[in-house]
């Protein structure tokens, strides 16, 4: 297969997966609710699910999907190497190159990395305040 096919499939497939994920996003966050929105808004407690997954199954997916789209990126990133490195030293200056190298590479790092980085907040729930385990 020729390099601008792979290309065209790697890109096509990393935007349908892109879409797909924005889908399940609005899916989790409009459709299937977290309990006290759907307290609010159905004035009980409900179980809200499509195809029998609730928005913690739907959100395994998303987070799958995610890993998908970053192989993704990296072998688009792989065939588009030469393109990248042309372009960056047409747009930035041999003397700033070093630092804007590593700037990028250093907020980069901490976008993917900075979830284990932090530590959550953690408090105590009152009675009948958790999730129900079936």
């Amino acid at each position: 297969m020729d390099k601008s096919k792979l290309n065209f499939i790697i890109d096509a497939l990393m935007f349908l997966v892109m879409m797909a994920m924005a889908g399940l996003g609005f899916l989790m966050h409009y459709i299937l609710i977290p309990g006290r929105e759907a307290w609010a808004k159905y004035g009980r407690k409900v179980d809200l699910t499509w195809w029998s997954w609730d928005r913690h199954d739907w959100g395994d997916i998303h987070l799958y999907l995610g890993f998908f789209l970053l192989a993704l990126l990296g072998l688009h990133i792989i065939l588009h190497w030469r393109q990248i490195v042309g372009l960056f030293q047409r747009f930035i200056t041999p003397e700033r190159r070093t630092l804007v190298l590593i700037a990028f590479v250093v907020v980069a790092l901490l976008l993917i990395y900075f979830p284990f980085l932090i530590s959550p907040d953690i408090s105590e729930l009152g009675r009948g305040m958790g999730r129900i385990n079936r």
